[in-house]
């Protein structure tokens, strides 16, 4: 079989021809190399059987020795060359091809720039997402992840995701369990998902202090951490212009973010997990935490998206 271990899709969502092209057309603008460290015969044939497929060039008998004929000895054909390729399909193949592809596009062995990483995959699943599908983290080769493909099957799954890719991106382990908590947790367990929803942003700050040498003590609470990091991530609304259009909304938008922070703190005081409950207490509904988990969602990917920009 020219293919390797592809699973069959055929009752899954597809990802439209746009879809694909946009994808690879932002990866031309970003000026990133679909093949990373590896050259096109190496990277190809770790999806496709080159010595199976037929070349296009009648000097040669398998696609592995025209490839490297005129893309390693000679770059005669264009970048992109493979998107067009008949023998690959990857603009109308079955979504779980087109998926494995970009998937290798971020596996250690072919893209070790981390930052590159987490560019490509915000890149990918922005354009995946509307179609039903996202890349998420499958295990670690050497403490870089290895992602693959994933139908999304709720509601929630594209907040959720941004966080992961938050959690990815400051390196932090425990946030990925604590959003993994707070997402189980909506529908089964609401009391738990308001409190890890309230430890997650808790962890976001102090995760980003500590890597700005900020101090604080273990002991604030946490408006005085958010406010903190406000101040060191320059988001008071005194940072944009009065000429700029729709200053006003866009100063209530950063207060009422700031403040959101202290009201999931008061909520998870009055409603969450870690704290004793006498006999009369009733509990919000998954709706309520639903709200919870994806506003404190919203200030960490905020945040951290803010981050990554101070850092460049």
């Amino acid at each position: 079989m020219p293919e390797k271990d592809f699973e069959d899709s055929s009752e899954l969502p597809d990802i439209s021809r746009d879809a694909r092209k946009n994808i690879f057309d932002g990866v031309r603008l970003k000026d990133i190399n679909v093949f990373g460290r590896l050259n096109d015969v190496d990277f190809l044939g770790r999806l496709y059987d080159l010595e199976y497929l037929q070349s296009t060039d009648i000097r040669y008998s398998t696609a592995a020795a025209d490839i490297r004929q005129h893309c390693v000895n000679n770059r005669d054909w264009d970048e992109h060359w493979f998107l067009n390729d008949a023998r690959f399909n990857l603009m109308s193949a079955p979504p779980k091809k087109f998926i494995q592809f970009l998937c290798e596009m971020l596996h250690p062995a072919v893209r070790f720039d981390q930052d590159e990483v987490l560019k490509l995959l915000q890149h990918f699943n922005e354009h995946l997402e509307p179609h039903g599908w996202q890349l998420v983290e499958a295990e670690k080769i050497t403490g870089r992840p290895c992602y693959k493909g994933q139908n999304i099957q709720n509601h929630h799954h594209h907040s959720v995701l941004r966080a992961q890719t938050a959690a990815d991106a400051l390196d932090a382990n425990y946030m990925k369990k604590e959003i993994e908590r707070a997402r189980d947790a909506i529908d089964t367990d609401p009391a738990l998902a308001i409190g890890t929803a309230k430890e997650l942003i808790e962890s976001c700050c102090k995760t980003i202090l500590t890597r700005r040498e900020v101090p604080f003590n273990k002991s604030d609470d946490l408006p005085k951490l958010t406010k903190a990091l406000t101040k060191e991530l320059k988001l008071t609304p005194d940072d944009i212009p009065d000429k700029a259009r729709g200053v006003e909304i866009i100063k209530l938008i950063l207060k009422n973010l700031s403040a959101l922070t202290k009201y999931i703190a008061e909520l998870r005081g009055l409603y969450g997990s870690g704290h004793g409950r006498d006999g009369e207490h009733k509990g919000l509904e998954p709706r309520h935490a639903r709200l919870a988990v994806t506003s404190a969602i919203a200030f960490v990917d905020f945040v951290t998206e803010t981050y990554r920009q101070r850092m460049k």
